[in-house]
């Protein structure tokens, strides 16, 4: 089973799952590694509390980290919320902790959340949607501050028509800006499992995305469930492979010590 590099425990503010029940169902799946990742999404407008306790946080999956050695090569990971003004934070938070991994990830658009309707009032969908894809842009460009960028097309799940309008050729000059200053920096992106789930019936992001990626060069990608539930890890693993497989990629990307290690598929 492919290890997941994109999952919440009772950490992230909108998750339950305790950590050993993620932790347990990564062992009953045959999984031999797996980078937990959870949410911080520091100076933000929400109702759900995105700050994570990063000191405990360490302290739990690193005694975790040696309980589960003989079952699981457990990797610690976290997901930054990326906002080009904590550019500084970011960099003094990372070099505190020894993280494996860092999705940065697009969340919050001028402090309001897209997961909510009311990020969408008073705009057309392809007006919000390009004003997410231009945030990204932003936040790739200027942050240096992670390892893959996360769900690049993540507002899709929360659009009022999701997927039914969206195509790639409408953003494409936007998505290249995108995967070139993703690529010119050394970071990857993801494919994130959770769009099957969402209603998109696709990969964040999507399909045509990354085979764009790979045409353009991009090397770094990594496999994610976004799982908030133990029944979610893993989940669609087996089509994550044929995508990436069909887009050019002969192997995936582990994280450890923030360097990227190629395994074939």
């Amino acid at each position: 089973m492919l290890p997941d590099y994109h999952f919440h425990t009772i950490f992230s503010g909108d998750s339950n799952t305790p950590v050993r029940a993620q932790f347990d169902r990564a062992v009953a799946l045959g999984m031999k590694s797996l980078c937990v990742t959870d949410h911080h999404d520091y100076d933000v407008d929400s109702e759900i509390d995105f700050t994570l306790d990063i000191n405990r946080y360490f302290e739990t999956m690193t005694r975790l980290k040696e309980e589960y050695k003989n079952q699981l090569d457990l990797r610690i990971g976290i997901e930054l919320g990326l906002q080009t003004h904590l550019e500084e934070y970011f960099k003094a938070l990372l070099s505190d902790y020894p993280f494996d991994y860092v999705i940065g990830s697009t969340h919050f658009i001028g402090r309001k959340d897209p997961a909510y309707p009311e990020f969408f009032e008073g705009k057309k969908e392809e007006e919000a949607y390009l004003e997410y894809f231009q945030v990204t842009l932003d936040n790739v460009k200027h942050l240096n501050t992670y390892d893959t960028a996360g769900h690049m097309d993540y507002i899709i799940r929360y659009g009022p028509n999701k997927a039914d309008h969206y195509r790639y050729d409408t953003y494409r000059d936007i998505f290249d800006e995108i995967l070139k200053a993703i690529i010119e920096h050394g970071k990857g992106i993801e494919c994130n499992t959770a769009g099957f789930r969402k209603g998109i019936h696709q990969p964040n992001p999507g399909r045509e995305i990354i085979k764009r990626y790979r045409e353009l060069g991009g090397e770094i990608i990594t496999i994610g469930s976004d799982a908030h539930i133990p029944e979610d890890l893993g989940a669609d693993f087996h089509t994550a492979r044929e995508i990436l497989l069909s887009c050019g990629f002969s192997y995936y990307t582990e994280f450890k010590q923030r360097i990227p290690e190629f395994i074939p598929l």
